[in-house]
């Protein structure tokens, strides 16, 4: 169905050929109206202009192209987050590690984000914790862009480094909880070929190797910048939590344990550098 101009708002809506929140979203994004205008105004017609911007916007979803990129932004940790396809989609998924990061950052504490892509993680934790000190790193120059952007929407200082890793921090700093969601799927895997993630980033999705690469850097260099017990918490693939915990325990992390998310899967590791 193609967007009539001069129906009703109500009548596009219910015409519209996807699932009524994508519906909604998208006529919200054409006509500049809230989810409650579309109520309180459904007998307002459409007009040309917004007829022709709901058609466009209908047309690259049913291409496939992600809704948070079609409209640029999607909410997570009830934030409003900015994204492009210089970044990935901030998923419910994730706000696992920022409720677990939250919950053991100590009071005053200093955090460390790693691969922050959109600032989600270190965005929502410093919303949260105004208390904490918190510093996000990413080595795309176009995500950090956009991280800031986020941080400053959201009216939170962030501490952004352009760093591949650890290669930017200083030798002396030290954290009181380093949390990072890497690159975990490994190369070749057919869901990077599927749905959402053909429009994402493969860089922040792929190691391009066996999905553990980064993790494996991550987990053997944060002892030298973790403060004595402190956590490293650690997102990770639906069926990598065994060997992420093997990996965790073999650099000597004490307390290893995984986290379930709202699924039941284990998405999120971690454990404490010895004191």
């Amino acid at each position: 169905m193609n967007p009539v101009p001069g129906a009703s708002v109500g009548a596009v809506q219910a015409a519209l050929p996807l699932d009524p929140l994508e519906n909604r979203i998208l006529l919200c994004h054409a006509t500049g109206l809230s989810r409650i205008q579309l109520i309180t105004q459904a007998e307002r017609p459409l007009s040309d202009e917004e007829a022709a911007r709901l058609e466009q916007l209908v047309q690259r979803r049913l291409n496939g192209e992600p809704i948070a990129y079609i409209v640029g932004k999607r909410e997570f940790f009830g934030l409003d987050f900015a994204v492009s396809e210089a970044v990935l989609i901030p998923r419910p998924d994730t706000e696992l590690i920022v409720e677990l990061a939250i919950e053991r950052l100590p009071a005053q504490g200093h955090l460390l984000d790693m691969g922050t892509g959109s600032g989600a993680i270190a965005v929502a934790v410093a919303h949260s914790r105004p208390d904490a000190a918190v510093t996000a790193l990413d080595l795309s120059e176009a995500a950090l862009s956009m991280a800031r952007a986020n941080a400053a929407g959201n009216g939170v200082q962030v501490r952004f480094l352009q760093s591949d890793w650890f290669g930017a921090l200083q030798a002396d700093e030290r954290f009181a909880l380093i949390a990072s969601n890497p690159p975990y799927i490994a190369a070749g895997d057919e869901h990077l070929s599927q749905g959402d993630l053909r429009f994402e980033p493969a860089g922040a999705l792929t190691d391009h190797a066996d999905g553990l690469s980064a993790l494996r850097i991550i987990i053997a260099g944060a002892p030298a910048y973790l403060l004595p017990g402190a956590w490293l918490l650690l997102e990770h693939g639906y069926d990598q939590a065994e060997a992420v915990r093997a990996l965790l325990a073999q650099q000597g992390y004490t307390e290893v344990q995984s986290w379930r998310d709202l699924g039941g899967i284990e998405r999120v590791s971690g454990g404490r550098r010895s004191p």
